[in-house]
């Protein structure tokens, strides 16, 4: 297993991982690879990352499905991040990635793996593993 490490600048920000991922396989060996995100305010997925406007979006759609302003039930003084929780379920803590023959990541031509943060700004870890 490799532990990446992310940074996060916003409250909520999508991070495109996919050259920190390619990095941490190259050279392996198997049949796919695990991205798995131990945190309950974040999250992983796939989407497109040509356009860097898309995670924007995501993260502008996010907030307004999940708006801060609930009567939320789990409420921390100073930690009030209720809705980050409901936001990084939403997204999910993990993807898999088919490796092709070549140990290269068989994403879509626009597809990106992105860390989501919900919490931050923060430095979180992102767990990456190769699978036999």
């Amino acid at each position: 297993m490799t532990t990446l490490t992310v940074r996060t600048e916003r409250q909520s920000q999508l991070v495109d991982i996919t050259r920190l991922v390619r990095d941490a396989v190259a050279g392996a060996s198997g049949s796919a690879v695990l991205v798995y995100v131990p945190h309950t305010t974040a999250g992983v997925t796939i989407n497109e990352h040509a356009d860097p406007m898309v995670a924007r979006d995501f993260e502008m759609a996010l907030e307004r499905i999940v708006p801060e302003d609930w009567r939320w039930q789990h409420v921390e003084e100073g930690e009030e991040n209720a809705p980050t929780h409901v936001r990084a379920a939403l997204m999910g803590p993990s993807v898999v990635v088919p490796l092709r023959d070549d140990g290269s990541l068989a994403l879509g031509t626009w597809q990106g793996i992105f860390f989501c943060e919900f919490d931050g700004p923060r430095e979180r870890s992102v767990h990456v593993s190769v699978l036999a």
